[in-house]
């Protein structure tokens, strides 16, 4: 099964509810005075639009990007309920030739939150796309699980190879500026999909 088939497959399944809630990411939300240091912002595999809408409502001007168009059928559902404009682009990100160019070096910040459905050789694609959308002097904001989560089982891959560690992630933006690097456990509920004690790791990195 496809990313494209397996994803639609779950948000369906979830019916009217939210898979991971409509709130966004604890994580994101408590970096909202540094978030207002940009204009742009660009959510990677957003899903259902919890994070990209909030990022609209504090004012910047928000693309999404998702695999999934049943995702982003609820996603634009969330945020006309909320009276929120945010761009929302159905569009594989793994995909051979993405970017596009008219969307390299255009963000503020590029965000990307649970973003664990690939192992290392897709993971660096992955995050040379976010690199090559990320406007010189711009942010990367990940957030994601750590190994340990696997102990927990409260949410995220199964497969070990998929999860960050500080190694991995110091790593991928060597050439950058690292703000933040944490590594934290918290009580998260985040709809179905994320509930309970979770090994969490969270990334801000600066594009020279």
């Amino acid at each position: 099964m496809n990313q494209e088939t397996l994803w639609s497959k779950r948000y369906r399944d979830a019916g009217d509810e939210y898979l991971f809630g409509t709130e966004p990411s604890r994580f994101l939300a408590h970096r909202a005075g540094l978030l207002q240091t940009g204009l742009t912002a660009l959510s990677v595999a957003d899903g259902e639009g919890r994070n990209s809408v909030w990022l609209a409502e504090q004012g910047l001007n928000v693309t999404a990007i998702e695999i999934s168009a049943v995702a982003v059928e609820k996603a634009r559902r969330l945020a006309v309920g909320r009276k929120i404009d945010v761009r929302f682009v159905i569009a594989d990100m793994l995909a051979p030739g993405w970017p596009p160019a008219r969307l390299c070096n255009a963000f503020d910040w590029v965000l990307g939150i649970f973003i664990q459905f690939v192992g290392p050789e897709p993971r660096q694609r992955q995050f040379a796309a976010m690199k090559q959308l990320t406007r010189p002097g711009g942010r990367v904001l990940l957030h994601g699980y750590t190994p340990k989560q696997l102990d927990f089982r409260t949410g995220g891959p199964s497969a070990v190879e998929n999860l960050y560690t500080r190694e991995i992630l110091l790593a991928a933006f060597a050439d950058w500026e690292i703000e933040e690097l944490v590594e934290y456990e918290d009580e998260i509920s985040e709809g179905a999909g994320h509930k309970g004690r979770s090994a969490l790791i969270g990334l801000i990195a600066r594009k020279p």
